[in-house]
């Protein structure tokens, strides 16, 4: 891919001490880098996407509806569309989501 087609995108608060960034996008698909400190909430939402999450680094509480399981580095999940997620880090870590489509509220 030549560099002028490549977009690069900044870093954004998401509150809860965690930063997002967007890495990819197109209509129907979106990455996103997620950098959680220890401690770090990603609080309870639902979106209509449908959502992959690959854990890159640290450890995870998450919960998908009324499950929680605990997840680590190599760990990948599935989250329906409109399912009630969210995560605690027990460890200072980075997931990378896939969304499809794109959440346009994060351009």
């Amino acid at each position: 891919m030549s560099s002028s087609r490549m977009r690069v995108f900044p870093e954004v608060d998401a509150g809860n001490g965690v930063v997002r960034r967007v890495l990819a996008d197109s209509p129907d698909l979106m990455v996103v880098e997620f950098r959680f400190p220890e401690g770090g909430v990603g609080a309870l939402h639902h979106h209509p996407h449908v959502q992959s999450t690959y854990v890159k680094s640290g450890r995870f509480a998450f919960t998908i509806g009324e499950e929680t399981f605990e997840i680590g580095p190599g760990d990948s999940f599935v989250i329906p569309a409109n399912a009630v997620h969210g995560c605690k880090a027990l460890e200072a870590g980075v997931l990378i989501d896939t969304f499809t489509p794109r959440r346009d509220d994060f351009l």
